[in-house]
């Protein structure tokens, strides 16, 4: 099967006992994240897809990445430190 490109997206924020996750675009994502993602540890991953997530007073990021034909989810801090 073959991915198609998603032509008009629609973008719905989740909130879920005060926890929020609100799409972002790749290229939308702070400098410092990307950062994270083309270093030299990540390279290798594509990301394809990200959501701003809000827990109480932290926010972070949930990245999907795809290596070959798997994919997992990075969450990567807003300052760009992967939280494992």
């Amino acid at each position: 099967m073959k991915a198609q490109e998603i032509k008009n997206p629609i973008y719905i924020t989740v909130q879920q006992d005060s926890i929020s996750r609100t799409p972002v675009k790749i290229e939308e994502l702070p400098d410092a994240v990307k950062a994270t993602l083309s270093s030299d540890r990540y390279k290798d991953l594509a990301p394809i897809g990200a959501f701003l997530v809000k827990d109480g007073k932290s926010e972070y990021y949930l990245v999907d990445v795809k290596q070959a034909e798997e994919t997992t989810t990075l969450k990567i801090g807003k300052d760009g430190v992967v939280v494992e």
